[in-house]
């Protein structure tokens, strides 16, 4: 019988370990919810599921090694394999979805441009959803983005030199190849003919309700701040499934050894 005890002690605390890594991981999910806004929170809620779901598959695993009930090991083993899956899954979906779509450069400034064209055929699907665009629209219009730009550069000199960040080099200013020229932080002179056909160059206005809000460029900045947050998430999966792995592996020999020992028994 030792070794049946060795093995439920090692899958007990093994599964207390793994309970302290949910903790963790709905706290990565609460620390992206905080550092998001409402409009930018597309993985929060799925990253604090599955640090729930990991949490009550452990707290299974821990009560099924205490209590010695087999029903409840197995149904552990069962349930942290389908999560492994889950997440490998997954894992490998975020970076093939992520794998394209980039900035590029604008002349004479630090901050880059981006195009709904570059991303994946399924975030240009997501963003050219009408209601999903008119929800994450509304948003963006009442989130500080655009706002706040001519607070924080005073300058046009400031202003070419920001490091903008997506949605606020692609929501709050025409492209730069409309041609128009920059008043401010957030006003162009749009007296001008834009020198491209680019439809997001008629599109933009210096209204605050307006801007940039129904062009490309826009939902192009939005895919590329979900690229940056999706990568991030997908990382953090590799580095949980190998974590996860480890605790199946330790799981399934201690459960075998543990049944083997019990074979045993009966022939003393």
């Amino acid at each position: 019988m030792g070794g049946t005890s060795t093995s439920t002690f090692v899958i007990r605390w093994i599964n207390f370990l793994t309970m302290i890594l949910a903790i963790l991981v709905v706290g990565f999910g609460f620390w992206m919810s905080t550092h998001n806004d409402e409009c930018r929170r597309s993985l929060t809620i799925p990253v604090m599921a599955l640090g729930g779901v990991i949490f009550l598959i452990s707290l299974a695993g821990f009560v099924g090694a205490w209590k010695s009930i087999s029903c409840l090991l197995w149904t552990y083993l069962i349930m942290l394999f389908v999560v492994l899956v889950a997440i490998m899954v997954f894992t490998v979906l975020a970076f093939i979805i992520t794998n394209t779509g980039t900035g590029h450069a604008v002349a004479g400034s630090k901050y880059k441009e981006y195009r709904l064209q570059d991303y994946s055929s399924w975030f240009v699907k997501q963003l050219n959803d009408t209601d999903k665009w008119i929800h994450l629209r509304s948003c963006l219009v009442k989130s500080d983005d655009c706002n706040s730009l001519s607070k924080r550069y005073k300058t046009l000199k400031q202003y070419k030199l920001a490091d903008l960040t997506p949605i606020e080099s692609g929501c709050c200013r025409p492209p730069a190849e409309c041609g128009y020229p920059a008043l401010n932080a957030s006003t162009f002179d749009l007296s001008y003919h834009p020198v491209s056909t680019n439809v997001d160059c008629k599109l933009y206005k210096n209204d605050r309700s307006l801007r940039c809000y129904d062009c490309n460029s826009c939902k192009a900045g939005v895919a590329q701040y979900m690229k940056t947050e999706w990568r991030v998430v997908a990382i953090f999966n590799v580095v949980l499934f190998v974590i996860l792995s480890f605790v199946y592996f330790v799981g399934c020999c201690a459960r075998r050894h543990a049944g083997g020992s019990d074979s045993k028994v009966p022939g003393r």
